[in-house]
């Protein structure tokens, strides 16, 4: 069996019998060319998506702002509108800051707030008593705070829309254009 007959033929469809070690090779380099041709696929998605985002975030707001429009229809029926966009991201080394910012200024209900304890086995009652005798026993509870992506990017539109003002940078905050293109 040549390796282009195996490529051709259904993944499914493909067998080994009497445990013949040249089709399993075949079959071993067969997946080998699945795996580069997925491989190069993504590659290829990853490319697409940035220049669909530089087309719709850049250029095409950028090109509509300098004849001084935020929307046109097309002869073929379909109109582009340009909007805008927020997007928002907390970094690791900024999360202290900002999570006390949201705290003294009143957006404290943003977080959310997480304590686990790891209990060994047999200790089903300790941990019924969690709340009562955690710090009696000892045990070690791992906190976790966070604030969900798309909470934090609702709460820097409404700020931007409000007009209030934020220290965007403690945030990643970024607000742009974006051309949405219907049919």
């Amino acid at each position: 069996m040549s390796l282009t007959t195996l490529f051709e033929q259904d993944a499914d469809a493909l067998t080994v019998k009497n445990h013949d070690l040249s089709a399993i090779s075949e079959l071993a380099k067969l997946a080998k060319l699945h795996e580069k041709d997925i491989e190069d696929m993504e590659e290829m998605l990853k490319e697409r998506k940035d220049q669909y985002r530089k087309l719709t975030e850049e250029v095409l707001p950028q090109a509509l702002a300098e004849l001084g429009m935020k929307s046109f229809k097309m002869a073929d029926g379909s109109s582009i509108e340009v909007k805008p966009f927020y997007s928002a991201s907390i970094k690791e080394e900024k999360r202290a800051e900002a999570f006390a910012w949201l705290r003294d200024n009143g957006f404290g209900d943003l977080i959310k707030n997480n304590v686990s304890v790891r209990f060994g086995r047999n200790e089903d009652q300790q941990c019924s008593l969690l709340l009562q005798v955690l710090a009696e026993r000892g045990y070690v509870a791992e906190q976790s705070e966070k604030v969900e992506p798309m909470t934090l990017k609702a709460w820097v539109k409404e700020r931007v829309e409000k007009g209030s003002e934020f220290p965007s940078d403690l945030f990643g905050a970024f607000i742009g254009q974006r051309a949405v293109i219907k049919s």
